[in-house]
């Protein structure tokens, strides 16, 4: 969002600016009450500034401004936000960022008051958990949430669309359902989260996804069909690897991921456990072709067998079930810079020992390096 002007504003007959003025709720609702004489001007005004005042409520005159697209009540002490005052407003953007709202202080419901919202920032105040209602915003296409303490949506939320059934407990799997082929812009850099689940691939049109500063450990591989996606902010979370996934994303041209483990210390140690007998006579059987009747096998095994996985190494030929070797690899992105990526390995003799992957990590020196996981 672009910053307002108190230049360009003033110039704006359709803008009124009340920025930086610190006036109390008692002297904005004066002075909008008498502003104008005919309803026909009330009608003219199209944007609403009211940014660092000393605001705990919305005024109630704006109730006046029938035609008011855009409302920013930043940097105020807002408590509440009455969502009645705003409709008969056709509002696309509401910025309430840096105030003092909680999930307790929202309307109940955006759905026949908001309806039209484009844009809703409520970075910096203190919602614990997804506000349920954005849910029911069916044209948001930018939402701002950092800042915040969220850790989850509520675990009732699926009682709110009788038509639709969700598996993943935390609140992006709801969001991402709802908000398919329509949100440009998530944003929920410093938060508590701490995953993100699969359905996040879901987002076709994402073209920004900020995730900073939380507790993640790990992106899903399913963020490789953000193909839309230009930017992506992971710095300052936990994440020691990621998906391979990620080279596909032709159209990034931003990702951050300074302050995570993968860009300090990496995985040198090979973690594997003993393989079973049942998979190392599956990895024969699918290995050398070895010919076999369906009805002189239970199908639990067929079902095994065609879950196979083929080994990342080219040179090898293998397959792996249920146990696998997990490898750090470097590989170059886009040809601009090379980030770790996780690869399964069919055991420990697949590892691939060229040039790429010999590095223990990144040279420190490079400009690219620097600029790209650094920041």
């Amino acid at each position: 969002m672009e910053n307002y002007t108190s230049d360009s504003s003033d110039s704006d007959s359709h803008t009124i600016d009340y920025q930086n003025r610190n006036f109390k709720l008692s002297k904005i609702e004066d002075d909008f009450l008498n502003m104008f004489k005919s309803e026909r001007s009330y009608g003219d005004i199209e944007t609403i500034i009211l940014y660092n005042n000393q605001l705990g409520s919305l005024p109630l005159s704006l109730v006046k401004f029938y035609n008011l697209n855009t409302l920013d009540v930043s940097n105020n002490f807002l408590t509440t936000i009455d969502i009645e005052v705003l409709v008969q407003c056709p509002l696309r953007t509401l910025i309430a960022k840096n105030n003092q709202l909680t999930n307790a202080s929202l309307p109940k419901t955006f759905k026949s008051k908001l309806g039209q919202l484009r844009e809703l920032n409520l970075s910096g105040n203190q919602l614990t958990h997804f506000p349920d209602q954005v849910l029911e915003l069916k044209s948001i296409k930018y939402l701002y949430l950092n800042g915040n303490l969220i850790e989850n949506i509520h675990k009732d939320v699926w009682k709110m669309k009788n038509c639709l059934t969700f598996s993943f407990p935390f609140f992006l799997s709801f969001l991402l359902l709802l908000f398919v082929g329509s949100l440009h812009l998530l944003s929920l850099g410093g938060n508590r989260l701490r995953s993100i689940p699969e359905s996040i691939g879901s987002l076709s049109q994402l073209q920004a996804l900020n995730l900073c500063d939380n507790f993640i450990e790990q992106i899903p591989s399913s963020v490789g069909r953000l193909h839309n996606l230009k930017t992506l902010s992971l710095h300052k979370n936990v994440i020691k690897t990621l998906p391979r996934e990620l080279i596909s994303l032709q159209n990034l041209t931003e990702l951050s991921l300074r302050d995570n483990p993968l860009v300090v210390r990496f995985v040198q140690e090979l973690a594997m456990t003993p393989t079973s007998l049942k998979e190392i006579s599956a990895r024969v059987v699918k290995t050398f072709g070895v010919p076999f009747e369906p009805v002189d096998v239970p199908r639990t095994i067929i079902d095994y067998l065609q879950s196979a996985n083929c080994c990342v190494n080219p040179e090898c030929k293998g397959v792996f079930f249920d146990n696998r070797v997990e490898n750090i690899k470097f590989i170059d992105f886009c040809g601009k810079y090379r980030v770790p990526f996780l690869q399964y390995l069919c055991s420990s003799r697949c590892i691939e020992n060229d040039n790429v992957s010999s590095d223990p990590q990144p040279s420190a020196s490079g400009y690219m390096m620097r600029k790209v996981l650094l920041g």
